[in-house]
């Protein structure tokens, strides 16, 4: 199989969370990766944000890669009819491959896991592993907080100014394709 021209990386929750607008965006944040002909990367599950961004993606007739780990095969569902479907044995190496795959990272309301899968992310960013794209889709909000940590953390001085510019912000998913689109083609 060859590799799509442009493949996104989706973090999010494996919950759906209290608003509809999460699952709202997430369905078409699988649109319209879809309708840009871009591959959907992501945690394989099919529950909660993870399920309808992949479900959404595939009836839009987007390719799909899933990475998940052995022990969360059965609490996240893992969805077994994507283009691809990859088991590892341990979270870090799911991360890897998830992020290996990937053009741009796109984080999605979440909880624990999207906030460490976003940090390492941008950790490597800040040593200069990576120049991929990393942008959070703040719907209605929801990484304000995390965004005044980031801006904390700087101004308390443990971070230099640039790790700001390390993270773009999409207030919605037809910024997140603006966006997307300027930086990816």
């Amino acid at each position: 199989m060859t590799r799509p021209r442009i493949s996104v990386c989706v973090y999010c929750g494996s919950r759906t969370g209290s608003r509809p607008a999460y699952t709202e965006a997430a369905r078409a944040t699988g649109r319209m990766l879809a309708a840009k002909g871009w591959r959907l990367v992501y945690g394989a599950g099919d529950v909660g944000l993870m399920g309808e961004v992949a479900r959404t993606a595939q009836a839009a007739g987007a390719e799909t890669f899933g990475v998940i780990p052995t022990h969360l095969l059965s609490r996240e569902v893992g969805k077994r009819d994507l283009s691809t479907f990859v088991i590892t044995e341990t979270m870090h190496e799911r991360k890897k491959v998830m992020f290996m795959n990937a053009d741009a990272v796109v984080v999605l309301p979440g909880g624990g896991g999207s906030l460490d899968e976003f940090f390492e992310v941008l950790t490597w960013r800040q040593l200069g592993l990576h120049d991929k794209p990393i942008v959070l889709a703040n719907i209605e909000g929801y990484w304000d907080p995390l965004l005044a940590m980031i801006d904390r953390i700087i101004g308390e001085g443990f971070a230099d100014p640039t790790l700001r510019g390390f993270v773009e912000v999409a207030p919605s998913v037809a910024a997140l394709e603006t966006l997307l689109t300027k930086r990816l083609g």
